[in-house]
C-alpha cells in the first residue's frame, strides 16, 4: 500500500516514518513532506492509497488540504497533538486518527482498519468536521457508521440500541432497520458519547435512554425498549442505570 506522510514538524515526520517501517511492512512510504501545499503535488505524482495527515499546519491545515479534492482519492489517517474539538469531530465522523506521540500499537490498528475498509472521507464528513461537528451547535446530530459499502449517516435520535457480535456492531434504528457497522462497539460508543442520552448498560449493549419504556428488576435486571426488545443490564451497571433513568 503506497502512502505519503504530511506533517509540518520534521521530528514527528521522521518518528512516524520509523514506526511505519518497523511495524507496518505492508506500507510503502513513497515520500514525506512538511506542508499541505507540497502534499498536493505528491498526491498527483504517486497516487497514494493512504495519506498520514497532520491536522494543524500553517498556511493550509489538513482539512483545507482535503477540501482541494472534489472526491478524496485516498484513505486518510489524521495525526494530531491533543485538540479535544478536532478529535471529537473526527470521532463523530468515524474517521481514523493517531494522537501524538504516536503509539506503535495504535498505528498498527489504524493501518489494519484502512486495509480492511479502505474508505476516503466524504464531502459531507469534511463539511461537518469543518464546523467541529459539535452537537451543541445544533448543526449536526448524526453519527457516521462505516459499513461494507461506505458510510451511513444516522441521526442519533433514530438509534434505538447497539449490540456487539464478533467485533461488529449491529445498530437498530427506527427508520432504517438494523445496520451493521464495521467497527467494535467501543468505537461506536465513543461517537455516541457526544450525545448524553446514550449509555453502555452491558458489555454487549449501548442503549438510547430516550427509548427505554421499562426497567425490570432482577440479577442485573433488564430494559424493555420502545420496540419491545428486552436488553439485559449487567450487575455492575445496574445501580448506575437506575440512577440515570430516575434522573432523566
Amino acid at each position: 500500500m503506497k502512502a505519503i506522510l504530511v506533517d509540518d514538524e520534521e521530528n514527528a515526520l521522521e518518528a512516524l516514518a520509523i514506526l511505519i517501517k518497523k511495524y507496518c511492512p505492508v506500507i510503502t512510504i513513497c515520500d514525506k513532506c512538511l506542508s499541505a501545499q507540497s502534499a498536493l503535488a505528491l498526491v498527483e505524482r504517486y497516487q497514494p492509497a493512504l495519506v498520514f495527515l497532520d491536522i494543524e499546519m500553517p498556511m493550509m491545515n489538513g482539512f483545507a488540504f482535503l477540501e482541494k479534492f472534489d472526491k478524496v482519492p485516498f484513505s486518510v489517517v489524521f495525526t494530531t497533538s491533543y485538540d479535544q474539538y478536532a478529535i471529537r469531530a473526527i470521532r463523530m465522523n468515524a474517521l481514523d486518527y493517531l494522537l501524538k506521540p504516536i503509539d506503535h500499537k495504535e498505528l498498527v490498528q489504524a493501518v489494519n482498519r484502512v486495509i480492511t475498509l479502505p474508505l476516503s472521507p466524504t464531502r459531507e464528513q469534511l463539511d461537518l468536521i469543518a464546523t467541529k461537528g459539535l452537537p451543541t451547535d445544533n448543526k449536526f446530530n448524526k453519527i457516521a457508521l462505516p459499513t461494507s459499502s461506505g458510510y451511513e449517516l444516522i441521526p442519533a435520535g433514530d438509534i434505538l440500541y447497539c449490540e456487539v457480535i464478533d467485533n461488529f456492531t449491529f445498530v437498530s434504528t427506527k427508520t432504517k432497520g438494523r445496520l451493521i457497522a464495521c467497527r467494535p462497539l467501543k468505537e461506536v460508543e465513543v461517537q455516541l458519547s457526544e450525545f448524553n442520552h446514550f449509555m453502555r448498560v452491558h458489555n454487549s449493549w449501548v442503549v438510547n435512554l430516550n427509548e427505554v419504556e421499562k426497567y425490570v428488576r432482577g440479577d442485573g435486571g433488564y430494559l424493555v425498549m420502545s420496540d419491545n426488545k428486552e436488553i439485559d443490564v449487567s450487575r455492575a451497571k445496574r445501580e448506575m442505570v437506575v440512577k440515570r433513568l430516575q434522573r432523566n
